[in-house]
């Protein structure tokens, strides 16, 4: 196994406080092979165990915090990482901290990953929401667990399918839309009755109704880039990306 010379890495371009560290990976810089090439960080898609734990110690050589990695399940349980360090086996699709040296994690090959920290720089949070979390609540319970009025905070957006790729049906807008009316905005019809939906856009409206205005990112699409990210509904059988937030 040989690993990748460029990383090419995404350190997230918003305001976050100077004790604040964030990062997301792309697929590159890693050491496995084939459909899961080159930095798989993903422990449960196939990819050879070895390859996973060699990927994860590269990341957490360039992460001056220890990731913990989660077992994720599309819900809006969020682990508090302060008294449960140890998350591999629980099921969970967000964490956060208030301990430097901890890095909250969330894997994505599609689904929507959002970092979360306060102003003051003292409590960090990170959120798998695919649609199946968002419409569960899972940004909602994560800025209920960090106890920080949405005005106190701000999220930044990781890669994610774009609104131009991102294809579901009928039941999954009228879901969101009976949810939240404002919803239907962030659908668009495609062909054969189905509809175009916005996860970036759908995560901001679910951020507003918490208060939260101060929100970065969202303009990365993983389907549309297979050069730099995993998509799971470009590829089928792929890796994890993975973005992560900690307190330095």
């Amino acid at each position: 196994m040989t690993t990748s010379n460029s990383l090419d890495w995404i350190v997230p371009d918003w305001p976050a406080p100077a004790s604040v560290g964030s990062l997301a990976t792309t697929r590159r810089g890693g050491v496995s092979g084939g459909v899961f090439s080159d930095l798989n960080l993903g422990d449960h898609v196939g990819d050879v165990p070895a390859a996973v734990a060699a990927n994860r110690e590269i990341l957490r050589r360039r992460v001056d915090a220890r990731p913990v990695w989660l077992r994720q399940v599309h819900g809006q349980r969020v682990a508090d990482l302060d008294v449960e360090p140890e998350c591999l086996s629980r099921e969970a699709d967000a964490a956060f901290t208030r301990k430097p040296g901890v890095a909250c994690a969330v894997m994505t090959a599609d689904c929507l990953p959002v970092l979360f920290c306060d102003l003051g720089g003292t409590v960090v949070a990170a959120a798998h929401a695919g649609w199946r979390g968002l419409l569960a609540g899972v940004l909602e319970a994560t800025i209920a667990a960090m106890k920080v009025p949405g005005g106190e905070l701000m999220a930044w957006f990781g890669p994610a399918i774009g609104p131009r790729a991102f294809e579901v049906g009928g039941e999954v807008r009228e879901a969101f839309v009976g949810a939240d009316a404002d919803a239907a905005t962030a659908f668009h019809p495609s062909a054969g009755g189905k509809w175009l939906a916005d996860l970036y856009r759908l995560a901001r409206q679910r951020l507003a109704g918490q208060g939260v205005a101060r929100v970065y990112g969202g303009d990365l699409c993983t389907a549309s880039d297979a050069e730099r990210f995993f998509s799971h509904r470009r590829d089928g059988r792929t890796g994890r990306m993975a973005s992560l937030i900690w307190l330095r």
